[in-house]
């Protein structure tokens, strides 16, 4: 079975060749197992934002190639790089980003819309996977009558809603306090081993860092 997510030689620089030229990634190899969970622990400012819009097609790497399944997207077209992020890679911020027009459930049922499933499916899935992290009760509103911890819990049913190979998650947890924190990652990893998913996580969170498989850390542009 081919690895999830593999990152060979990957560098990144902004204003790359100019005056104020800054280095962010350098040479950065990094591979992650079928069903593995890893911990991306980094500073502030470290680059960890950029290596996992790289990993996750969003931005591309000044060099070095980015692997999915398998499948080599170094080098595709804006169009194939947009329809594997719809279809391989879910992803999960600090802040929730829920469109805060629709219900809950609507924030889940949209991206699977989006790709092409029926409503009816669509509708039936969102409200398995609310279940699954304990706010199907709040499937009908809207995102200001929810908690920050129910929030960011639709927010990661949303990341899984078309059933991605790959989860990227920046800090995911970063913008709650200690308690909610824990019980809202804790949501995370049970959803993500229910479905055999891989998952990168961003965090400044030792003790959740813990919980994963692996540590990788960032330092001075490289993985180690």
């Amino acid at each position: 079975m081919s690895d999830t997510l593999r990152l060979e030689g990957v560098e990144k620089a902004y204003n790359r060749g100019k005056p104020g030229e800054v280095i962010v990634l350098r040479g950065v190899d990094l591979t992650i197992a079928a069903g593995e969970v890893v911990a991306l622990v980094a500073p502030s400012g470290a680059g960890k934002s950029t290596l996992l819009h790289i990993a996750g097609l969003l931005d591309a790497p000044d060099s070095g190639r980015v692997l999915i399944g398998g499948q080599d997207y170094t080098g595709q077209s804006d169009r194939q790089r947009t329809a594997a992020r719809r279809d391989r890679v879910g992803f999960v911020y600090q802040f929730h980003h829920l469109l805060p027009e629709f219900s809950a459930l609507e924030n889940v049922v949209l991206p699977q819309l989006a790709n092409g499933t029926g409503r009816a499916e669509a509708e039936a899935r969102a409200l398995r996977l609310l279940q699954a992290v304990g706010v199907d009760d709040r499937a009908e509103h809207r995102p200001a009558a929810l908690s920050g911890g129910q929030q960011q819990r639709v927010a990661f049913c949303r990341g899984l809603a078309n059933a991605p190979d790959l989860l990227l998650a920046d800090e995911p947890t970063g913008n709650l306090d200690p308690a909610t924190s824990d019980q809202v990652f804790g949501a995370l990893m049970a959803l993500v081993r229910d479905t055999g998913m891989s998952a990168l996580i961003a965090t400044h969170n030792m003790d959740l860092a813990g919980r994963m498989d692996r540590i990788v850390r960032l330092q001075a542009g490289r993985v180690v």
